[in-house]
């Protein structure tokens, strides 16, 4: 006979948050949201209490000190999560602060008792709970009331089969020292973390008894929508038609490219396309995605600094308005690697696309708060690796300055990261500036090392045939680049 206890688990309706607490909230569970003002404490009690509360699960929001409820149910109306017709009949407001004024613990206590019996919720909440706390310090009752109260309040809530959510601005240092923590199931802690002109909201899942919940911090996003938290994991292996039969091959657009490549780029790989500025990067990005709607592939392609100015592009422009291209871009700062994964992630499994395309990789720099830009590598690793678990084939571009006495393959250490690596440069020949490309590394493959002398015209980029004779050496300072012939 199994007497094993089976936790029955609720989504919480908050995007990204049921994956940190470890499959969902834990029933008639009593759990604390802290946070400092302006962290989203509220917020994320509204959208957990709109999403859950309904005519056999009933939702009591208690309000002591902080804001009354129409000025609270003013401002939670913009969101999309928001339902009028639930307020009064599944959803029911009260206010404390009087009770909490004139008597000691054991008044408001007979309050919430007296609510939670004609109501018969199975959801609560006390919004702010700091001010019970601040009670016990300046009032008569002490401490020791507070702890007992906190205790009788849990049991209560549990023999009512409510789940319960109090809600407090707590530093990080008061969290662990507060005799709530004794009673909790669950903490779950919210902040605002500043670095210089940057902020990056933050959830992180404390506690979470009986449960296999993330640790760390995680980033998280309000709009429109409300709370959408970003969990710092890699998405789960999709089994997905790109994986197909290992040794498989995907036509670059560009025939002398692939044969440089060994036959193509094995499908589900990534290559990174680095060279300086006007070498042509994105216009080898573009081919890769035109050649693959021309065989009924769907792509696409990420672009950061530059934007729309992508759309300058004539025929990338026209394989967006045609459908075959899905644009991902963003104009915010301040953004999170799981921010960025997560876009490419949703564009690839509503679209249904096989290829991507990184305009550029070295500009996502630019849109990542401080925090992610230093450690740049481990950005550009959680973008790839999470993209290789899609089986999706990859072609990210790096700018890349150069300097011309010296081979550079990345920036910031990430070539180990490639699995293929195509190297775009500049040379003086004959008094006149050229460009070459070469094929660095095709891991698990063969591939030429030829140097190979290109151009770029109005039908796009052209690979001259037969490797480019040369002297001396290309990372030395004397280099002596040999025409044909």
């Amino acid at each position: 006979m199994n007497l094993k206890v089976q936790l029955g688990l609720q989504p919480t309706g908050v995007p990204g948050l049921d994956t940190l607490l470890g499959g969902g909230l834990s029933e008639f569970s009593f759990n604390v949201i802290a946070g400092a003002p302006g962290s989203g404490k509220t917020t994320l009690a509204h959208q957990m209490m709109f999403a859950l509360a309904g005519p056999h699960k009933k939702a009591l929001f208690f309000t002591v000190l902080g804001e009354p409820p129409l000025k609270m149910l003013r401002y939670q109306q913009q969101y999309d999560f928001f339902d009028i017709d639930k307020i009064d009949d599944s959803i029911r407001y009260v206010n404390l602060a009087d009770d909490l004024r004139a008597g000691d613990f054991s008044g408001v206590l007979e309050r919430i008792t007296r609510e939670v019996e004609a109501f018969s919720p199975g959801l609560v909440f006390v919004d702010s709970f700091r001010s019970v706390v601040q009670m016990a310090k300046n009032g008569n009752e002490g401490v020791s009331d507070l702890q007992y109260f906190i205790q009788e309040l849990g049991t209560r809530m549990t023999s009512w089969q409510a789940t319960t959510f109090l809600i407090g601005e707590y530093a990080n240092a008061e969290i662990e020292a507060n005799p709530i923590m004794t009673v909790a199931d669950g903490m779950l802690s919210l902040s605002n973390d500043i670095a210089g002109n940057s902020s990056v909201r933050k959830i992180r899942v404390v506690k979470m008894r009986g449960q296999a919940h993330l640790l760390g911090a995680h980033t998280f996003r309000i709009d429109a929508r409300g709370l959408k938290v970003y969990p710092r994991m890699l998405p789960p292996l999709a089994a997905t038609p790109a994986q197909a039969s290992a040794g498989e091959r995907v036509a670059m657009g560009n025939a002398e490219l692939d044969a440089l490549l060994g036959g193509g780029l094995p499908r589900g790989h990534a290559a990174m396309v680095v060279g300086p500025s006007g070498s042509g990067k994105t216009i080898l990005g573009t081919a890769f995605l035109a050649h693959g709607a021309r065989q009924g592939e769907r792509g696409v392609i990420a672009c950061f600094e530059k934007g729309a100015a992508h759309l300058r592009n004539a025929e990338l422009d026209t394989l967006i308005r045609n459908g075959d291209v899905t644009l991902v871009q963003s104009r915010s700062l301040d953004l999170s690697v799981e921010e960025v994964l997560d876009d490419l992630i949703a564009a690839v499994e509503r679209s249904g696309a096989t290829r991507v395309v990184i305009d550029s990789l070295s500009e996502v720099g630019l849109y990542l708060a401080p925090e992610f830009q230093s450690d740049y590598r481990s950005s550009v690793f959680r973008i790839l690796a999470g993209l290789a678990r899609l089986g999706v084939t990859v072609v990210v571009t790096m700018g890349l300055d150069d300097r011309f006495t010296e081979l550079r393959f990345s920036q910031a250490d990430t070539a180990f990261l490639a699995d293929a690596i195509v190297a775009m440069r500049y040379v003086e020949l004959d008094g006149t500036l050229a460009k070459v490309m070469t094929v660095v590394k095709v891991r698990g493959s063969a591939h030429s090392t030829d140097l190979r002398r290109y151009t770029i015209d109005a039908g796009g980029l052209r690979i001259e045939p037969g490797a480019l004779p040369y002297k001396g050496s290309l990372s030395g300072c004397a280099v002596a680049i040999m025409p044909p012939g």
